[in-house]
């Protein structure tokens, strides 16, 4: 059974085919790089309070379970991506 790809896993998978990938020199000490910016990017240093109508809290809750997080999760996820130009109206 051949699994079905999107665009950009084909572009991935081609690439990888033509030995376009190099291994990292020091691999410890490159994802212990990528840890801590992972770590310093998802710190949540600050805290917020708004008001919000209930029944947005309630579709975010629903959607926050289809999804498997934490509300409050989604909600800072949602924040993060706006603030960062990576949240796109459909």
């Amino acid at each position: 059974m051949k699994v079905k790809l999107a665009a950009e896993e084909k572009e991935l998978e081609l690439s990888f085919e033509k030995n376009e990938w190099n291994s990292v020199e020091n691999k410890k000490e490159y994802l212990k790089k990528l840890k801590t910016a992972a770590k310093n990017t998802l710190a949540k240093d600050k805290r917020m309070n708004i008001r919000i109508a209930g029944k947005d809290i309630q579709l975010l809750k629903t959607k926050a379970l289809e999804v498997g997080i934490p509300y409050q999760t989604l909600v800072s996820s949602i924040l993060h991506q706006y603030v960062n130009g990576k949240l796109k109206e459909q």
